[in-house]
């Protein structure tokens, strides 16, 4: 209580990180200025997700998409993967979402997210199966194994390197336009590797177009929360770089 209340008087809003689940949330009930959670524990990431559904969008503009109807597979540590529980929020927003959760057993989607998910009419799938799964769905979403929320190095070992999608695997079974995403880091090291580099010239790898939109949306929520959405046009200049045709 007493830090929040005195860093809330040495700036206009907070962004706050925190390794405890509900400590963003608590913080932010002392604070006197806005709090943004950048991530409280293994429980929520807001702004991932925000990002995450904002490139989605102009993923499947391209494509002459909407999000209704949006099939995405989501890999890897789905029970202390943040960014995930907050896009399958994000996502029941929407109607008839196809949710295909693939991660080992012990690290499936919380309880709560699948039962929310299933009452508001969406189909959801859950397997420890990859290549059927990632087969006909518009979005192949990767994540690392959590190794910060395991006990031990040797517990996040276990699983580890379970779910490996690279070049090969993404031909033999995924549609040509499967956009991959992945809420980085990706775990590069040769035991891991969800996320293989080889799919680094692949231009449905939307990895680094998805960290490039971070900063224009998180630019929006500083704009919004600090109620100077109306004046941002007023001291805006040319953009005189673009990475589009690189990324």
């Amino acid at each position: 209580y007493d830090t929040a209340r005195v860093l809330s008087g040495y700036s206009d809003v907070i962004v706050m990180r925190h390794p405890q689940a509900g400590s963003v949330a608590e913080f932010a009930a002392a604070s006197r200025v806005p709090v943004l959670n950048g991530g409280d524990g293994a429980n929520e990431h807001p702004t991932q997700a925000l990002l995450d559904l904002y490139t989605i969008r102009k993923e499947m503009q391209g494509r002459q998409r909407g999000l209704d109807g949006l099939r995405i597979a989501m890999i890897g540590d789905l029970k202390h993967g943040r960014t995930v529980h907050s896009l399958v929020k994000l996502l029941c927003r929407y109607k008839d979402i196809d949710l295909h959760l693939i991660s080992p057993r012990a690290l499936q989607m919380p309880g709560p997210l699948l039962d929310m998910a299933r009452e508001q009419g969406h189909t959801v799938q859950v397997s420890e199966e990859l290549e059927s799964n990632i087969a006909h769905v518009d979005i192949a979403y990767s994540t690392r194994i959590q190794e910060e929320r395991f006990g031990s190095r040797e517990e996040a070992d276990l699983y580890r390197g379970k779910f490996r999608l690279n070049q090969s695997v993404y031909t033999r079974h995924c549609e040509p336009n499967t956009v991959i995403m992945h809420p980085l880091p990706r775990d590069s090291r040769a035991e891991a590797n969800e996320l293989d580099t080889d799919l680094n010239e692949n231009p449905n790898l939307a990895i680094f177009r998805q960290a490039d939109n971070g900063i224009v949306i998180r630019m929006a929520l500083f704009a919004l929360t600090l109620d100077i959405a109306d004046k941002v046009d007023d001291h805006a200049q040319p953009v005189r770089w673009y990475t589009g045709s690189r990324f």
